[in-house]
């Protein structure tokens, strides 16, 4: 019984497979013509010839413009093109920069440094800490710069600022005149032996043989040496008269047995008192003004 049943679906399997041949066969003879995919041959892609006339033949020298390979640029500043005077824009920009700066300016360029310096030292000398603040001693030794830089200020404005300003010198010809009168107070008032010190650290292969020679980079740190020399100079003299009220009050207080009472609160008033009746802040201004050669 087994075996029939494998025979007929045999059959049965043959029978299937006889019939997809041959609805098979009658589709693709049914099929027409204009329906059947027909493949037809591309052309392969053409690519345009370069053009090789421009180009040297073997064994020909090439010539290099002169400028090959030179990166140049302009910066326009302003101004007609012709000499004129800058646009607003870069007024703007210059006085902001001049801004940004100006602290650093008035403390290595002008004569801020020596005399804040000396106010300091004469608020130590009298032992009092706080007394002027420190507002009164900045403001106080900024004023006094500006009334001893007066004239370099000004100077440098007329021949320098001015002239650029209204677009009668480019600005290297300007800079180059505004900075003589600084150069020439700095020069003034800066040591020997500052300024032979900085000149020998210079990596120069010629000596200067004058002012003109000496560049700013070395000038600038012989005059702020300088400075500071001059400002503790004044400082010891200050401090000398001080000195001496402080050991007289502290052998007084030591010869009457007073072990426990500080000398430095005894001998303030007194200090205090011989600083009032010289006129002790006058006396430190006016021998500060006139400790600068202009």
């Amino acid at each position: 019984m087994i075996s029939g049943i494998s025979a007929r679906r045999r059959a049965h399997l043959f029978l299937i497979l006889a019939a997809a041949f041959l609805a098979t066969t009658v589709v693709l003879t049914a099929t027409p013509a204009s329906a059947q995919i027909q493949i037809e041959p591309v052309d392969p892609p053409t690519f345009p010839v370069p053009d090789t006339s421009d180009l040297p033949t073997p064994g020909t020298p090439t010539t290099v413009p002169e400028d090959a390979g030179v990166l140049s640029f302009s910066v326009d500043l302003g101004g007609d093109g012709e000499g004129g005077p800058p646009s607003e824009s870069i007024v703007l920009i210059i006085g902001l920069t001049l801004l940004s700066v100006a602290p650093s300016l008035v403390v290595m360029l002008t004569s801020f440094t020596r005399i804040v310096i000396v106010f300091s030292l004469v608020r130590n000398a009298l032992g009092v800490q706080s007394i002027p603040p420190n507002q009164v001693v900045v403001g106080l030794s900024l004023f006094l710069s500006l009334f001893i830089m007066g004239p370099t200020l000004s100077e440098m404005n007329e021949v320098g600022l001015q002239p650029y300003l209204d677009g009668e010198k480019e600005q290297s010809e300007a800079y180059e005149d505004a900075i003589e009168p600084l150069r020439a107070f700095m020069f003034a008032n800066v040591g020997d032996d500052e300024l032979e010190l900085m000149l020998a650290a210079e990596d120069n292969t010629v000596a200067p043989t004058g002012p003109e020679d000496v560049s700013m980079t070395a000038l600038i740190p012989a005059f702020i040496l300088t400075e500071l020399k001059t400002a503790f100079i004044i400082g010891f003299v200050v401090f000398m008269p001080f000195l001496v009220i402080d050991l007289v009050v502290s052998s007084v207080l030591m010869s009457l047995g007073m072990m426990m009472l500080p000398p430095v609160f005894v001998s303030l008033p007194f200090k205090i008192l011989l600083f009032v009746m010289v006129n002790g802040w006058v006396l430190v201004a006016e021998t500060l003004i006139t400790s600068f050669k202009t």
